[in-house]
């Protein structure tokens, strides 16, 4: 038992969540590689939303709300850190959940819609009748109703060239990446650089927020944001942060 008292508790308990979801067969052995990788990232940043970060949330929910189709994508670190959070999102910007992994099998699939259905969630996508572009093997499977259909995606910790592919489809790539120079946040058309744990309840209120919007007040604040300058922001956050612990 960890002790809430402990410097480290909240990085601690989400280390925990990852193992457990492992142990559960919805997160895969690599997927807690992947969790270090952020955290190295997390560390880098303060451990906190940014004011940039904050920024590009808002955004991102603003896009989900005024999609036509629009799908939030689920691996087995998103099921294992935030599933009733995800579920939250979900039904707040009316945008179905899928599961999609990188080391994907038909088991670990169905393990993550069973917890996600365990946990109130109504609103998924489950065949795997489709197939995305450019992609080769079993990481290739979707719902033909779901991501390879859908106009605007959220791609919580997603691979980097599973990212273009979707963009190189036409879609509208919303990346949540720790890493402001990886792949995926370089590729998606809006990257959130912060803590899935952090950026999906706060996509959520800006959600319940932002629904009380006319359509052109969603649009101006779509319109006036740049990724790029984004990303260039997140670096200089970092840099701002390194600074300050001298």
């Amino acid at each position: 038992m960890i002790p809430k008292s402990h410097p480290r508790y909240e990085s601690l308990m989400t280390r925990e969540k990852i193992v457990e979801g492992v142990k559960k067969g919805i997160t895969s052995t690599q997927g807690l590689i992947a969790q270090g990788r952020g955290e190295a990232f997390d560390y880098l940043l303060g451990e906190k939303t940014t004011p940039d970060a904050l920024h590009a949330e808002k955004v991102a929910a603003a896009m989900l709300l005024l999609a036509k189709t629009p799908v939030i994508s689920v691996n087995g670190n998103v099921a294992a850190l935030v599933p009733e959070e995800i579920i939250g999102l979900s039904e707040a910007v009316n945008a179905p959940l899928e599961a999609n992994l990188f080391y994907r099998t038909e088991d670990r699939v169905n393990k993550i819609i069973k917890h996600l259905h365990s946990l109130g969630a109504k609103n998924m996508r489950t065949k795997t009748d489709a197939l995305i572009p450019g992609i080769e093997h079993e990481r290739a499977k979707v719902d033909s109703s779901g991501i390879f259909s859908a106009d605007v995606v959220l791609v919580p910790l997603e691979d980097g060239d599973r990212c273009k592919a979707l963009v190189d489809m036409g879609k509208t790539v919303i990346a949540i990446d720790l890493n402001p120079l990886s792949r995926t946040a370089q590729c998606a058309q809006v990257t959130i650089v912060d803590n899935v744990v952090r950026a999906i309840p706060n996509m959520t209120r800006f959600a319940d927020e932002l629904g009380r919007s006319d359509k052109d007040e969603l649009e101006k604040l779509i319109k006036g944001f740049d990724n790029r300058k984004n990303l260039a922001k997140a670096i200089d956050d970092i840099f701002k942060h390194l600074a300050s612990c001298k």
